[in-house]
């Protein structure tokens, strides 16, 4: 039971934060504040797995905290809007600035994290 209530409340805190980097970033032509959560959200991912964070810490801030932070459903409706409106290079450089900023993200995450 506890596990639950531990990826609530990192659910909550993730939410609340993605919801914060949301106003805090101006958009421009490229959806740069679900960029910045998802890029973010990968490099804390790599850290956490890097460090060897495990149990309850894990549900909080791995399953809670990042599940809801980042978001790859949000990231396709960008895409689509981007596909709409016919910006194609915007779609390019938005694609490959997640996925490979995503994966170098993650790899930066879990060699700082165990490095610390």
């Amino acid at each position: 039971m506890i596990g639950f209530l531990l990826v609530a409340l990192g659910g909550m805190a993730g939410a609340l934060s993605r919801f914060g980097v949301q106003k805090l970033v101006p958009q421009t032509v490229l959806p740069v504040a679900t960029l910045t959560v998802n890029l973010l959200g990968s490099f804390l991912l790599g850290w956490i797995i890097g460090q060897g964070i495990q149990g309850n810490l894990y549900l909080f801030a791995a399953t809670g905290f990042m599940g809801s932070f980042t978001t790859f459903s949000t990231l396709n409706v960008d895409v689509v809007k981007l596909i709409n409106n016919k910006q194609r290079r915007a779609v390019a450089v938005y694609l490959a600035s997640t996925y490979f900023g995503g994966l170098l993200s993650a790899v930066a995450g879990l060699f700082i994290g165990r490095l610390l």
